[in-house]
């Protein structure tokens, strides 16, 4: 079969490779060297503004009660964190993390003049800054520093979150593990130009060493040889753990079988909607929580059973917190600071930092004290391997987040 040159590297590099890797197969940088650490960050993005002070909740202050007349829980149910700090009842599996010592609570964190709309602020956060000029996401400019091709992914459906944009476009997507196949059409299979790849991806060829066919041989090894592995991840992935049905639940254990497949993502991403509560708050906040929550935990789990526990960190944010005090529709309005969690078996757990002061307000919101950059700085510097202050554009303080 003949084809042209430009149909034959696209068949070689692009179709022949799964889904995940559009670009051509490079070894990692060594573990000494900037990026070559085998850790793997998950995000997890609470879209619409978590209502953090019914997340983490300071159930036994006066200012809360008084707050939250309609909207406390019952403080017989809540899950303690100590004494007058508690998850809200709907956090069982917080508790369990927490228990465990994987779970990290991240008081009062936000950022400053903080920005009450859901696409600015969430633009800020994905972006790691408020200026106008940076085109690209915090991890979309992380993944070129990491030294290996298709180290990010987005789990889920559109749109493709800013924070995976980067110089080479926006991280590829994928919703389910069929999605990871071997193609060389775009409409299916096609028999002759598979067998071209497979000649082209067979060892036993002798090939110049550094010639653009030895190139794409090792580029269609390394695809055939993660579609193989993903293939068998498919038909069998054996696990314990029963995760939560919704769909956070089914997406976390996606990532746990391509971490356990041993792809070369050290990056994905996430979302779970629907905290934007101005209305009915108690029964959609509490649902939303026992996914997440639950979800988190099953996952964690999950890592450990497979021995990936210690070198996966999940980083669970929400672009703002809402407002102290409950608005007259049973909810809550925009706000600025909230709790960030921080999960994994490397992390060290408990409450990291002081809850906000609810009497000492700035025009009804709480003040953070901690600036979520400065956890960014601490994923990318002792987490991923790679300078924040280049990332970020300057050296922000690193927190003690590991055990």
């Amino acid at each position: 079969m003949q084809f042209s040159r430009r149909e034959f590297m696209g068949v070689a590099i692009g179709a022949a490779a799964p889904g995940i890797f559009q670009a051509t197969a490079l070894a990692a940088p060594g573990s000494d060297q900037p990026g070559g650490k085998q850790t793997v960050l998950v995000v997890v993005q609470l879209s619409g503004g978590n209502d953090g002070l019914n997340t983490v909740i300071p159930f036994k202050d006066p200012a809360y009660l008084a707050a939250r007349a309609v909207l406390k829980p019952d403080a017989a149910a809540v899950k303690k964190i100590k004494e007058d700090l508690a998850f809200h009842p709907s956090g069982t599996g917080f508790a369990k993390l927490l228990e465990q010592g994987q779970l990290a609570v991240l008081q009062g964190v936000g950022y400053p003049q903080p920005n009450r709309s859901h696409f600015e602020s969430m633009d800020i956060w994905h972006k790691a800054t408020a200026a106008n000029s940076q085109p690209y996401g915090w991890l979309g400019r992380t993944v070129p520093r990491l030294g290996t091709a298709g180290t990010a992914l987005q789990i889920g459906g559109d749109p493709a979150p800013l924070c995976l944009k980067g110089p080479t476009g926006p991280a590829p997507a994928l919703k389910s593990l069929a999605d990871y196949q071997l193609k060389v059409k775009e409409n299916g299979d096609d028999p002759d130009k598979r067998q071209v790849i497979e000649r082209l991806a067979d060892s036993t060829k002798e090939t110049e060493s550094g010639s653009l066919r030895d190139l794409l041989r090792k580029s269609a090894q390394q695809s055939y040889k993660s579609a193989a592995s993903l293939r068998r991840v498919n038909q069998k992935y054996d696990t314990p753990v029963a995760y939560p049905t919704q769909q956070l639940g089914q997406q976390l254990k996606l990532v746990a079988q391509l971490i356990d497949a041993e792809v070369s993502e050290r990056i994905y991403f996430t979302a779970l909607g629907g905290f934007d509560t101005h209305a009915d708050q108690p029964l959609f906040h509490g649902n939303l929580l026992t996914e997440l929550s639950e979800s988190l935990a099953a996952f964690h789990a999950d890592l450990k059973h497979h021995g990936h526990d210690k070198r996966v960190v999940v980083l669970t944010f929400s672009e703002f917190g809402r407002r102290v005090k409950e608005n007259g529709s049973k909810g809550t309005d925009h706000g600025a600071a909230g709790p960030v969690f921080l999960s994994g078996g490397a992390v060290k757990g408990g409450v990291h930092g002081a809850h906000p002061s609810l009497t000492d307000l700035d025009d009804g919101d709480l003040k953070f004290h901690t600036d979520f950059r400065s956890i960014y700085a601490t994923l990318l510097d002792d987490w991923l391997g790679v300078s924040s202050r280049e990332l970020l554009g300057e050296q922000f303080p690193k927190l003690g987040l590991w055990s």
